[in-house]
């Protein structure tokens, strides 16, 4: 029996490409246009690009808000993917302070890299970064990135960065100039990816398929 991906269709990201990634192992994906098509999920993927305060309006048009939060408490697997990622932490400074689903303790915040000559870096980060373990982050082996080589470079398009309260649940970390980047998340069922693992080649179908079977 094939696996059930569910994918949440709140108006903003980029549903097909992220779909086709898990449909590559045979996942019959389902997208999510209503709360309870979440709460009757077994495995959710949150995506999305662009504004964090957009994201969160999006989500509260469809009154996926709350829904969101009580899947989260059943312990099955959720994913989000760049903005779904920033999306499920406290709040973000971005364009005034916005709420966000607190799922994840921590703020969003702007980057601000700088060179080694201590000149600013393009914003937004665009590109492939190699990511890197934290000294005190979870196991790889553990999660969505268990049997990936060390230093996995994945596709990033970002302008701000989510910055966790707690380390140990910084799974992945990537570095542009002198601005670090948290590429990825893990608190118990939760993940989330700054980068974009349906654009990031086989590393980033591997992570699609770690989490498919998790």
């Amino acid at each position: 029996m094939a696996d059930v991906v569910t994918i949440i269709d709140y108006g903003i990201g980029n549903l097909l490409s992220v779909g086709r990634a898990f449909e590559k192992f045979n996942a019959k994906v389902v997208f999510a246009h209503d709360p309870q098509a979440i709460l009757s999920a077994e495995k959710l993927v949150l995506p999305g690009v662009g504004a964090f305060s957009s994201g969160m309006n999006g989500l509260r048009q469809l009154e996926m808000i709350e829904p969101l939060k009580a899947y989260a408490q059943t312990g099955k697997p959720l994913l989000g993917i760049c903005l779904g990622m920033q999306l499920l932490f406290t709040s973000s400074d971005e364009f005034g302070h916005t709420p966000g689903l607190d799922l994840i303790s921590g703020k969003v915040s702007r980057i601000t890299p700088l060179s080694k000559e201590g000149l600013p870096l393009k914003v937004p980060h665009i590109g492939w970064s190699p990511m890197h373990r934290p000294a005190l982050g979870p196991s790889w082996e553990d999660s969505i990135f268990k049997n990936l080589n060390a230093d996995p470079h994945t596709y990033f398009v970002h302008s701000y960065t989510a910055i966790p309260t707690h380390e140990n649940e910084r799974l992945a970390d990537a570095q542009y100039g002198s601005a670090r980047i948290c590429a990825a998340i893990k608190r118990g069922n939760l993940y989330g990816c700054q980068f974009h693992p349906e654009k990031s080649g086989p590393i980033g179908l591997a992570i699609v398929k770690n989490f498919i079977d998790l």
